[in-house]
């Protein structure tokens, strides 16, 4: 019953792998946006800040649409990579990537940008008072103390790499072995007759996954809280 057969198996570990790159890809960039976001004012703020959470409130569906466009074969960027590089990302594992770390992208920042806001910025003021260079305040000073909060994105991030489907399959298709993860080949398995025991597989270790991902964040978060505290 709960043996995963061999394209189930790849299915999972194609999952761990799109998740872990749209982690990555997601994570230099999440910080950039979430310290300009906390600690600059300018003209267009609110418009910014909109267009980092909107794929919170676009459907999956149009956001994997808006990414074909773009990063296609025929795409604005993709023919770019494409005949410039040999890079194809459209129907590619790595568009996988690519399509989860856009719809991962405003959970990390929100908690990268929370956990900025925490610190007091008399600390930074302190440093640059004392003749440290902006980027070394950053480095030395809001860094550090920003980990809990960049440990608890990169998870949320991790986690909801690993369960999106609509962007993914508009983006990139169901193609076995290619871009078929867990959800996809969940959402197969229930189209096809004798499909329920493979999808309940599936729908568990999701579960038990994205649950152990949650709590791995919250354990980290508070162990490096601990250790900056004491």
């Amino acid at each position: 019953m709960f043996a995963l057969t061999a394209l189930e198996s790849e299915a999972v570990l194609l999952s761990l792998r799109v998740a872990f790159w749209s982690m990555l890809i997601s994570l230099p960039v999440a910080i950039a946006v979430a310290w300009l976001l906390a600690r600059k004012s300018f003209y267009g703020h609110a418009l910014v800040n909109g267009l980092v959470h909107l794929p919170l409130v676009m459907p999956p569906v149009v956001v994997g649409y808006l990414l074909l466009l773009l990063l296609g074969r025929n795409g604005a960027l993709g023919a770019w990579l494409f005949d410039w590089f040999g890079i194809s990302v459209a129907f590619t594992w790595r568009g996988a990537a690519v399509a989860s770390a856009v719809m991962a992208f405003p959970l990390m920042v929100r908690a990268v940008r929370l956990s900025l806001e925490s610190i007091d910025v008399r600390l930074e003021s302190a440093a640059r008072t004392l003749g440290a260079p902006p980027i070394w305040v950053f480095a030395t000073v809001s860094l550090p103390l920003m980990v809990p909060g960049i440990l608890t994105g990169a998870m949320l991030a991790f986690a909801r790499g690993f369960g999106e489907f609509g962007a993914t399959i508009t983006f990139v298709s169901n193609i076995p072995g290619e871009t078929r993860t867990l959800p996809i080949a969940l959402y197969s398995m229930t189209q096809v007759p004798g499909g329920e025991s493979g999808a309940l597989r599936l729908l568990i270790l999701s579960v038990i996954i994205a649950m152990l991902a949650l709590l791995a964040s919250e354990f980290m978060a508070r162990r490096v809280r601990a250790r900056l505290q004491g």
